[in-house]
């Protein structure tokens, strides 16, 4: 499907320019920050319907209850996700997994940890309407919109043949997290050719990832994933992807790879929200990882010295931006 695209300059005012260099072992220019953000050619970005959808991203009204919104799971203040190891949905009890971050999802196609989401609006519906997370009918949240004069006003000027519509709903919250992309970090910097961004304890840390420890093979590209499924051997008998391909042994146990932007502000870690440090992320993947049939082929022994391990968590701690105000949008009554 063709894109259409808008500068992240115009979303975080940020234009991202400079010469790219290549370290001592890998090239850099293969993590160098994209300067657009892709839209589908049939939702286009659209600052209003943005707007709109950030409005409806923080409104409880979309919620049965009208005591949870989108945030509730996944707060900018915690890199888009829950500060605990599984979120408290609807029926007070924590859900099954870690909620995922919402950064960045305009890089990828398949959404949840385990891409049963084919759309960013499938992705934003499923959560507003599971019984167990927002509890919300949307026949219920159109009669409360429609109640709203603000909202019927934005939506017939937004939408003028359908108003207020479970479709529009969906579109407007998709465009908004379209726009949800981390800041420049350290890391950024560094890969424009700023040698004093990162620390030397960080570039090191850069060598191992690519190299030593192998992180590169899974955690690829400007937002460190290949956006692809695979089993690390955390002891679970949920199965991830093998519920959507009960036929594939490889999709047993797999789960969709992390972007590690802003990963600083995201603990606890992987889709169960097992592992609370960075450190302890890494000591996993050096040999703690159940060894069964469906273990991804990505996953390789290795052992980090003590001094190696710091080195990679600050390397880890260079992709976190610094930390900037959400503005809070004020909703219609």
């Amino acid at each position: 499907m063709r894109k259409t695209l808008i500068t992240l300059a115009a979303v975080l005012a940020a234009a991202l320019t400079g010469p790219v260099y290549a370290s001592s072992g890998a090239d850099r220019s293969t993590f160098k920050r994209p300067d657009t953000i892709p839209f589908p050619e049939g939702s286009p970005y659209s600052l209003h319907i943005a707007t709109l959808g950030k409005m409806l991203y923080y409104d409880p009204r979309l919620s049965g209850a009208q005591n949870m919104n989108c945030v509730t799971c996944h707060n900018p203040s915690f890199g888009y996700e829950a500060p605990v190891a599984r979120a408290i949905g609807a029926a007070n009890t924590p859900l099954g997994r870690h909620a995922p971050t919402v950064l960045n999802l305009a890089w990828t196609d398949e959404f949840f940890w385990d891409g049963r989401a084919p759309t960013l609006a499938k992705q934003a519906e499923g959560p507003i309407t599971a019984a167990v997370e927002m509890n919300g009918h949307f026949g219920q949240i159109t009669d409360r919109l429609s109640e709203v004069d603000e909202y019927r006003q934005w939506f017939k000027r937004l939408f003028p043949e359908t108003g207020i519509t479970r479709e529009n709903i969906l579109r407007a919250i998709a465009t908004y997290e379209r726009t949800i992309v981390s800041a420049r970090a350290p890391f950024d910097k560094w890969v424009d050719g700023d040698e004093t961004a990162i620390s030397e304890e960080a570039k090191r840390g850069f060598e191992l990832f690519v190299g030593k420890a192998g992180c590169v093979a899974c955690h690829s590209g400007w937002n460190m994933t290949d956006n692809r499924f695979h089993d690390i051997g955390l002891p679970s008998d949920d199965i991830g992807r093998g519920a959507l391909e009960p036929d594939n042994p490889q999709a047993q146990h797999a789960f969709k790879t992390p972007g590690l932007r802003d990963l600083t502000h995201r603990a606890p870690y992987m889709h169960d929200g097992s592992i609370r440090t960075l450190e302890d992320v890494i000591i996993h993947y050096e040999g703690l990882w159940e060894n069964r049939p469906s273990i991804s082929p990505q996953m390789i022994r290795f052992r980090l010295k003590k001094d190696e391990r710091r080195d990679l968590v600050a390397f880890l701690q260079s992709l976190t931006a610094e930390k900037s105000l959400t503005p809070v949008p004020l909703l219609p009554n």
